[in-house]
């Protein structure tokens, strides 16, 4: 990748302020918005998710997820952070219709995956269409904080790319290009699952069809003994 290139378009100067003042809030995440946006919550249900349970939504964007996920949830169970605060500011402001469900003090900017000021008890988190967008490491990091942070998580959901190890470029069966070196990142299985093991989770992917040929995972904590004790 070159020196000068970043490794997400989002982390290029002025992108957020440039595609806010053009009013593209929506298509910062991809588009799709209701489509993904309920698809989000439906697979966060089938993992378990209820009303009184605590979400922390990782690059939740405009909230195109916390739109449907706050009137679903009990008031202020619903938590937000993204490397930009002004793009789920626009998305509270705009597209939410529930604002005495959603503190505004819930939606933290954190491009780091440090969570500062989310409290400690999160039952499940979501990160979609994220680590597409950044490699490998960032993926490591979030795993290993959301382990450190939130102890109890029961679930985490999150979306990558594969392709076969050592590949360089690789087609995904939907016709999008996806690289080893930049945006859009893929990683091969076993790289994803290592991260995993590493960070303290049994993970697994799923066979869900999602937009643009990712794939599904899903994180829980290893509570094994061996894993307890080491």
């Amino acid at each position: 990748m070159p020196k000068n290139r970043p490794t997400s378009p989002y982390l290029a100067p002025d992108f957020y302020a440039r595609e806010l003042a053009r009013g593209r809030h929506r298509d910062i995440a991809g588009g799709r918005w209701d489509e993904t946006g309920e698809l989000q919550l439906t697979l966060l249900r089938e993992a378990g998710l209820a009303p009184h349970h605590t979400l922390l939504d990782i690059g939740a964007g405009a909230l195109r997820l916390g739109c449907k996920a706050v009137p679903f949830l009990d008031a202020g169970r619903y938590w937000a952070t993204d490397a930009s605060l002004a793009l789920m500011q626009r998305g509270y402001e705009v597209e939410l219709t529930h604002h005495d469900r959603l503190p505004v003090e819930h939606l933290i900017e954190d491009a780091t995956f440090d969570f500062p000021g989310v409290p400690e008890h999160v039952d499940y988190a979501i990160s979609f269409a994220v680590f597409t967008h950044l490699p490998l490491t960032s993926l490591k990091r979030a795993l290993r904080q959301v382990r450190a942070r939130f102890p109890e998580v029961r679930k985490m959901l999150f979306t990558v790319f594969h392709a076969p190890e050592g590949v360089e470029r690789f087609r995904q069966a939907n016709g999008i290009v996806t690289h080893a070196d930049r945006t859009p990142w893929h990683f091969s299985y076993d790289a994803v699952a290592q991260v995993c093991a590493a960070a303290g989770f049994v993970a697994s992917s799923s066979g869900h069809w999602l937009p643009r040929g990712q794939v599904l995972w899903t994180a829980q904590i290893d509570r094994s003994p061996a894993r307890l004790f080491t």
